[in-house]
């Protein structure tokens, strides 16, 4: 069976299992539309799905996804700002009360970024993305405690995250929310092999297991 007829047959099942038991909740997304209280930022990594790992059901996430869970500084040059737009349709639009970024483990991007760029023209794209993480990268290899790719490619998945929830108070949409208390932020990690999703903590600036 090839890819394509995997997914159809994955569609056959959902259409005749879980939309069938969950079809009432199912039409009324569609006719009353989405009110979800929790958008999350995430990696479209495909091995890390915000509603897989929170046990969440259609309706409950809006999810944004991009290459290691970024967001960009808030800027008005250029053209094509889709996380950006995202961000701003699920903040003032749909009036989430929750904003979370989820990095994880063993993530390409980061790793993209800490090897440096290279010379192929096709990897532009995504050096130039990822170069929103550059304090990230620079933090993670001044560190003389870190010895390994693996040690430093950790610690500059969880500054990332840092510089993501600083970038999103550059929103002013986003920072007034917060100064109200109608909006707040959150860093979450997900690490793939241990199953474990850890919380920054503000007060102390350390990551704590969640479960």
């Amino acid at each position: 069976m090839s890819a394509i007829e995997q997914l159809i047959a994955g569609y056959r099942r959902f259409r005749g299992g879980y939309y069938e038991v969950n079809r009432e909740r199912m039409i009324d997304l569609a006719r009353y539309g989405q009110f979800p209280q929790v958008a999350v930022i995430a990696c479209c990594d495909s091995r890390v799905d915000p509603a897989v790992i929170t046990d969440s059901t259609p309706g409950d996430l809006f999810v944004v996804r991009n290459v290691a869970n970024l967001v960009p500084p808030c800027e008005g040059e250029g053209i094509w700002h889709g996380t950006s737009a995202a961000l701003q349709f699920a903040v003032c639009g749909l009036k989430v009360e929750h904003l979370i970024v989820l990095g994880h483990a063993r993530c390409g991007g980061i790793r993209s970024l800490l090897e440096g760029p290279g010379d192929r023209e096709d990897d532009k794209f995504i050096t130039d993305w990822m170069s929103i993480a550059e304090d990230a990268r620079k933090r993670a290899l001044d560190r003389a405690d870190l010895s390994t790719l693996e040690e430093q490619a950790h610690a500059c998945e969880l500054e990332a995250i840092g510089i993501s929830l600083a970038n999103l108070e550059t929103f002013p949409w986003i920072r007034e929310r917060i100064e109200q208390n109608s909006l707040h932020l959150h860093g979450w990690y997900y690490d793939m092999m241990s199953g474990d999703l850890l919380q920054l903590d503000s007060s102390s600036g350390k990551f704590v297991s969640l479960y």
